[in-house]
């Protein structure tokens, strides 16, 4: 580019670089959410479709970054966790958050009429998500940094649950409000089943542990071996997760056992990366048998 006059302007752009060995988690977070899900007419106290597809752009971003250790989203956020020795973007604050960002934007409205065609759900207004990068030191501090994301799951939901069950039954939402007021856990417990029969510890794990996303080598029922990012759900506060899955916390541990998928085949985000794969062979193979037509024609 040719030098001019105005190029020292330059001058006043500063980077920021984030500090090495250290893990990096941009969290992204949904802004103005709530009116977001009002409007779009998300089921409460949890829209399972609204969940799988954050889980859709959370593994969009998994596959453009390879730095990435593991992804756990719940509600309108979701959690990338970047490697001590990622180079990526050469540790720059902003571009990693501005990307990551973006990129989740973009892949949630890609991937919604994928979700949302079969309930005739338009989508009325983009979404907007924020990003934050925060350095956590140690293993420890990333670990107690994700327990504390999936604690929140289970808070949130628990009175999310029982809150707009008392809606359903009657209340209004300050009446509601007001009977929650300093209540436990075990008083809302009680309160789902006694007043509405239902067992919390029943409800959907997706709703009370949030999901995680891991890169793994999979066996299909099929029975073909392929590397996919798998949504598991799981408690990843307890320490038989992180020793069930040690290639989290270190890259060089033996991960030659492959992944049972089991009932998450039918997840969408493993139907999604199943159906590209399947497409790209059928183009490789519409490709090739082009590319022997054109060699007996020639011949």
């Amino acid at each position: 580019m040719a030098l001019s006059r105005f190029e020292y302007v330059k001058q006043f752009e500063q980077e920021e670089k984030l500090l090495p060995n250290s893990w990096i988690v941009v969290r992204i977070d949904g802004k103005g959410f709530h009116r977001f899900c009002n409007v779009h007419s998300f089921s409460k106290p949890n829209d399972l479709d609204a969940l799988q597809l954050m889980n859709l752009a959370g593994m969009t971003v998994l596959q453009e970054f390879n730095e990435i250790a593991i992804g756990y989203g719940q509600s309108d956020e979701y959690s990338f966790v970047f490697r001590r020795e990622a180079s990526v973007y050469q540790r720059r604050r902003d571009k990693l958050v501005s990307y990551v960002a973006s990129l989740f934007t973009s892949a949630y409205m890609f991937h919604w009429k994928r979700i949302f065609n079969g309930r005739s759900i338009a989508m009325r207004y983009p979404p907007s998500f924020d990003a934050r990068a925060v350095l956590y030191p140690t293993d420890e501090n990333l670990r107690d940094y994700l327990s504390w994301r999936q604690a929140d799951v289970h808070v949130n939901n628990l009175y999310n649950t029982t809150f707009w069950n008392l809606v359903a039954s009657g209340l209004s939402n300050s009446d509601a409000e007001k009977r929650l007021q300093g209540t436990l856990a075990s008083d809302k417990n009680e309160i789902l089943f006694s007043q509405f029969g239902i067992n919390y510890n029943n409800e959907p794990i997706i709703y009370r542990k949030g999901t995680i996303l891991l890169p793994k080598s999979v066996v299909s029922s099929e029975g073909k071996k392929q590397r996919l990012i798998v949504p598991i759900f799981e408690d990843l506060i307890s320490d038989a997760f992180w020793a069930k899955h040690p290639e989290i916390l270190d890259k060089k541990a033996k991960t030659d056992e492959l992944y049972d998928l089991g009932e998450n085949e039918a997840q969408p985000v493993v139907r999604y990366q199943l159906e590209m794969q399947e497409r790209r062979k059928a183009g490789m193979n519409k490709s090739e048998t082009g590319n022997r037509l054109l060699a007996t024609d020639h011949s």
